[in-house]
């Protein structure tokens, strides 16, 4: 058995030399094919927008809180937290059997205004003819004037006090002032309510900007209307401020004026409470950067992978400062300008 395995790596030792003899190259080693693929950008030096950064919240422009205007039972919820809602629908319904009462009385006293003012206007048309035919006086003809005035007002004012009663009835439909969303539900069904009692919160999320507190000595350097870019961090998201206002008004015991930081239409992810950044363009300065997808996180430490002239891989832990939204991000140490970063470090790690 040994003297059979040994004459088989004999022919397969001497199959190799021949090829090699008859001018066919041996295969190349595959690790450094694969390290050349690898995408690398320069460690360099690049104007980039110096920014002075302030932490926020996001807020929405448009929030209320609906309360109810009639004293009553709540008979019905239609929305919960989270439903959204379009403007004019019904959201919570209060028991209206007692201002439908109160419709109805006030319904039938037009009524008897009405034909107390056709009665009165019947009498004061009789007293201008009999008066013209000398049958009655002078002060009985004023009488039958002023009796018409008098219904006539009251009908009137039973008119208005109908309306009233009208508009106190809508009331018991609660109806949502502009499309959005429910942030919070304050009534439970069967809960007795009175005018004033806060109901329900909502908000539009179609409208949403950030606010933020600058202190009164940058307020010169961001300028009157400032170039902001809005970052949110747990989205790793950046957006570009669609309007900024600059409040004429500080605040006496912090020193610092609010900003208002209105954000596009409809941005998706974003909603009101979210931790933010705003970073105001101050200037433009010369920075070493890299990519910020060069970076490689691993626990506390932060790191790239260096590829050197011959494809080598190694890892290197540097110290890095602000990223801007264009996708670089500060080099303060570790790297020098020149060198090449791999692009995608967890292909890289495999490769090291």
């Amino acid at each position: 058995m040994k003297k059979s395995l040994m004459y088989c790596l004999w022919l397969l030792g001497a199959a190799t030399a021949n090829a090699t003899e008859s001018g066919n190259p041996r295969p190349s080693k595959p690790d450094v094919g694969l390290t050349q693929s690898l995408a690398v950008a320069p460690v360099q030096y690049r104007e980039v927008e110096q920014t002075y950064s302030v932490e926020g919240l996001v807020e929405a422009t448009r929030q209320s809180t609906v309360s109810a205007q009639i004293g009553g039972r709540v008979k019905e919820i239609n929305f919960d937290v989270g439903s959204r809602v379009s403007q004019g629908q019904v959201i919570i319904r209060i028991d209206e059997r007692e201002t439908a009462q109160a419709l109805a009385g006030s319904n039938a006293q037009v009524l008897q205004a009405q034909a107390t003012l056709q009665n009165a206007k019947a009498m004061f048309e009789r007293s201008k003819q009999l008066f013209e035919q000398k049958f009655i006086s002078q002060s009985a003809l004023d009488k039958a004037q002023a009796d018409y005035q008098v219904a006539r007002a009251q009908a009137a004012a039973s008119e208005a006090g109908a309306g009233q009663a009208s508009l106190t009835h809508g009331y018991s439909s609660v109806v949502a002032p502009y499309s959005g969303v429910v942030a919070a539900r304050l009534v439970e069904v069967g809960e007795m309510v009175m005018p004033g009692k806060p109901m329900m919160v909502g908000f539009d999320p179609a409208e949403m900007r950030v606010v933020v507190s600058v202190p009164q000595y940058k307020l010169q350097d961001i300028g009157a209307h400032p170039k902001v870019m809005v970052e949110v961090p747990s989205l790793k998201l950046w957006v570009k401020a669609a309007s900024t206002t600059v409040q004429p008004l500080a605040d006496a015991r912090t020193h610092s004026t609010q900003v208002k930081v209105s954000l596009p239409a409809n941005e998706a992810g974003v909603y009101p409470g979210m931790f933010v950044r705003a970073h105001f363009v101050v200037g433009k300065i010369n920075r070493l950067v890299i990519p910020v997808s060069a970076v490689l996180h691993r626990s506390e430490v932060v790191a790239v992978y260096v590829v050197d002239e011959k494809g080598g891989v190694k890892l290197r832990q540097v110290r890095l400062g602000e990223a801007s939204a264009d996708g670089a991000i500060e080099v303060l140490s570790g790297l020098n300008p020149g060198e090449q970063v791999a692009l995608d470090p967890i292909k890289a790690g495999m490769k090291q």
